[in-house]
């Protein structure tokens, strides 16, 4: 059931691969919701997803753009204000990838330049991100701009690697942009630390369905399906939330709260 929340507002939606993306349930809720935006990833992604079918279905244009390149955001936001007649009322920044994790090196064994990689492709296109819209003249007063985390930023997960180290990162940039940009038009900035998820880019973690159920059994409410994220954020992006900004929000069943539940406990007691 739609509520028109999004109604009348303009977006960018990044990271959407295929049916599996958070950002694809964001992009499919967000047109639900009245919404006119613009879809993008890589050039790279783009071959490997299927935007083209989200484009289709939510009527959406795709603009490929390197979020690690300052240029092609910058091109991104002014083809985007051009396509939608004006600045952006959200953006969603759902953009992750460790080059060290994909390959098998851990943490204690780490690859420098694909450490580099890994910052710049899940935190530092963040900032990038933000920064290039700004400069575009492209942020409508009062709009909210979300970013995808996870609560490895504050615990170990060992096999989450370097992803943890960006995840860190990417919430400090929330927060300093959720500060300037609070100030300056009133704009909101977010993350929102999602349960383990069965992403194209979470089921590639080594040990991800352990985690996963690890987690359901560690949340009262169980791991919070994807489909309830992308309304976590729709939430975020409506007018409902105009005074949250600069927070790391958990939508995780009440994982990142609970030290020990009976289901984990009784794996380790003894007879």
């Amino acid at each position: 059931m739609a509520y028109g929340l999004l109604k009348g507002k303009r977006g960018v939606i990044s990271g959407a691969l295929n049916e599996q993306s958070i950002a694809w349930k964001v992009a499919a809720l967000a047109h639900e919701e009245g919404a006119r935006f613009v879809l993008t990833n890589a050039p790279v992604a783009m071959r490997m997803g299927e935007l083209d079918k989200l484009s289709g279905s939510t009527g959406a244009a795709v603009i490929p753009a390197d979020a690690t390149k300052d240029e092609d955001l910058e091109k991104l936001f002014a083809s985007a204000k051009e396509q939608l007649g004006g600045p952006v009322d959200f953006v969603l920044h759902s953009i992750g990838m460790s080059p060290n994790v994909r390959k098998g090196k851990t943490y204690n064994d780490l690859n420098y330049e694909w450490y580099k990689q890994t910052l710049d492709i899940s935190a530092m296109s963040f900032h990038r991100m933000i920064q290039a819209a700004v400069k575009q003249d492209a942020l409508a007063d009062g709009g909210s701009i979300v970013a995808l985390t996870y609560v490895a930023a504050q615990r170990v997960f060992p096999g989450y690697g370097d992803m943890a180290d960006a995840k860190a990162l990417l919430e400090s940039i929330g927060r300093s942009w959720g500060y300037h940009l609070g100030n300056s038009k009133k704009i909101r900035v977010n993350t929102v630390s999602q349960s383990p998820s069965m992403t194209t880019a979470g089921s590639g973690i080594k040990g991800f369905t352990g985690l996963f159920d690890f987690a359901e059994a560690m949340s009262p409410l169980g791991n919070a399906p994807t489909e309830d994220c992308a309304r976590y954020v729709i939430s975020l992006f409506s007018d409902l939330t105009r005074f949250v900004t600069m927070q790391n929000l958990y939508h995780d069943g009440g994982f990142s709260s609970t030290g020990a539940t009976p289901m984990v406990v009784d794996k380790f007691e003894r007879s």
